[in-house]
């Protein structure tokens, strides 16, 4: 999974650079951005959320109790979901224009206004098939079948490779902006992009049909069960409508400050999406395979197995991410200018990404342990807790968000917001830690904390000796692509090496188990 979800990343950071380059971080870059987070948007307030945090526990009790060994069950859920989101997809396509207005596209600039509101209704018809996709990769889940829904996003970014790829050589204006930008440009830009989100969703039915799942329309729903997973629908319905008002706020502050500074909602969007990757890699591989292990210990009354796989998940998430925190801090800027410093994006926007990441890196194993904890609470049934904990941290992260543009000047806006999200998983975490251990009893904290300071220490020493390599390096090349991409190169493999030695003189175990597990592959 962690291979499959790294080849993800790749063509994903591949795509961002196509696409970036396409259309650049500027107000195109901030419509399109904006257009095509509508559809995940509204299907998580609809029944996203709902899919990958409740229906795998309730599709392992249905296996386990269940006659048919959950095959009805699974396909009553898949027929329902399927309706309510095209029904949904109608409705969200002809509101259009109010969607893109919450989340910050208005104002007087009515040819960014009207370039959102038509790449949002040729996105949202995605949002059938983020449904369709999330139902078949949680049924392969439980089935042990882990390798198709990890790979599927592949096709997607090929896709959306491809037609960036197409809109670049496509004819088009000499000066590329949301008053120039042709009809043909939008349509190959939207449409293309839907039909990766549908190519990643039907790629998975094969792989349902080899594990024996046969989806038939199925809307006789009485009695079998479902009333539970309406209770706890409900509260991670309200766990998403909570997270997306927290999101609309940050949406339409950095769209504000984009039209102020130039440094707005695009440079935000990938500034996230680096940080969250290599959380994709290690942190989703690894929620992917516990939930189901979690799940089944749990509905065998087996609290000890719950907690104990918590505890690996957290101390993992450690080991992978540590390292991954202090590159980013020293080589955020570098990076994103190596990745998106091309075609219709500026050294400067390209730039400040790098600099709203190194200030939001604190927050990246805090937010993995946060979603750990949120998967076993899930686990055991508990939908009512992480909305709860959620609650907290999207009031926090809302009040602090709306004194950013008070406190500071429009071109650091994005910044301020990026901290204030990353801190607001600090405080879910403790938080969760507290409530984790009210549910299950004594954690493993301890052993925890230990791993986690060790790795902290090896992370920073590192990450000093990465900081010497940028220094040497961009004095004697530059800051341009050139310098940049020698020093983040040489930063990472010197302070990858040395942090790995530090690390295996503190005796990490988890660090030395892993390199014992690599030596013994290439034994063989």
């Amino acid at each position: 999974m962690a291979i499959a979800s790294a080849t993800s990343r790749a063509t994903g950071f591949l795509r961002s650079i196509v696409i970036t380059a396409a259309i650049g971080l500027g107000a195109i870059g901030d419509a399109y951005s904006t257009a095509n987070n509508l559809p995940n948007i509204v299907y998580e307030l609809l029944i996203g959320g709902v899919l990958t945090s409740v229906i795998v526990p309730l599709l392992v009790h249905a296996q386990h109790h269940d006659e048919d060994g959950g095959e009805a069950y699974a396909q009553r859920l898949v027929s329902l979901a399927v309706l309510v989101l095209t029904a949904a997809t109608v409705v969200a396509v002809i509101g259009a224009p109010l969607l893109t207005a919450l989340y910050g596209i208005n104002g007087d600039d009515t040819s960014k206004i009207a370039l959102a509101n038509l790449l949002a209704r040729l996105l949202l018809p995605q949002m059938i098939f983020y449904g369709l996709g999330a139902m078949l990769g949680a049924i392969l889940n439980t089935r042990a079948v882990y390798g198709p829904p990890a790979w599927a996003p592949v096709l997607n970014n090929i896709i959306v490779i491809a037609t960036a790829g197409v809109f670049l050589i496509m004819p088009g204006p000499k000066t590329l902006d949301v008053n120039t930008i042709t009809l043909a440009q939008v349509l190959v830009l939207g449409i293309g992009t839907t039909l990766g989100i549908v190519a990643q969703s039907v790629a998975l039915i094969p792989a349902a049909r080899r594990v024996g799942f046969r989806w038939k329309w199925r809307f006789d729903v009485r009695g079998v069960g479902l009333r539970e997973a309406g209770t706890l629908s409900l509260w991670v319905i309200g766990y998403v409508i909570v997270s997306q008002l927290g999101y609309a706020v940050i949406t339409r502050l950095a769209n504000a400050a984009g039209d102020e500074s130039g440094i707005g909602y695009a440079v935000y969007v990938q500034a996230s999406l680096l940080f969250q990757t290599p959380y994709g890699i290690a942190g989703v591989a690894l929620l992917t395979a516990l939930l189901p292990r979690m799940s089944r210990a749990a509905a065998q009354g087996d609290t000890d197995r719950v907690v104990s796989d918590f505890s690996l998940g957290s101390r993992l998430n450690a080991l992978a991410l540590m390292p991954v925190t202090a590159a980013f801090i020293v080589l955020g800027p570098a990076l994103t200018t190596v990745i998106f410093a091309y075609g219709n994006a500026s050294f400067h926007s390209a730039h400040e990404t790098g600099v709203v990441l190194a200030w939001a890196a604190f927050g990246l194993l805090p937010f993995a342990i946060t979603m750990l904890q949120l998967r076993a609470f899930y686990a055991v049934k508990d939908a009512r807790t992480p909305t709860l904990i959620n609650a907290a941290m999207v009031v926090i992260r809302v009040i602090l968000a709306v004194l950013v543009p008070v406190l500071l000047p429009a071109r650091d806006v994005v910044t301020g917001l990026a901290v204030v999200n990353s801190l607001s998983f600090v405080i879910g975490a403790v938080i969760g830690e507290v409530l984790l251990r009210t549910r299950f009893g004594r954690l493993e904290t301890r052993r925890m904390l230990r791993t986690t300071s060790r790795l902290a220490i090896a992370s920073a020493i590192g990450g000093l000796a990465a900081w010497g390599v940028l220094v040497a390096v961009t004095g004697a090349l530059g800051s341009g692509r050139l310098g940049s991409a020698m020093a983040v190169l040489g930063g990472s493999l010197l302070g990858g090496l040395i942090a790995l030695i530090v690390g295996l003189r503190l005796h990490i175990e988890e660090l030395a188990m892993a390199v014992g597990g690599v030596r013994r592959r290439i034994a063989r």
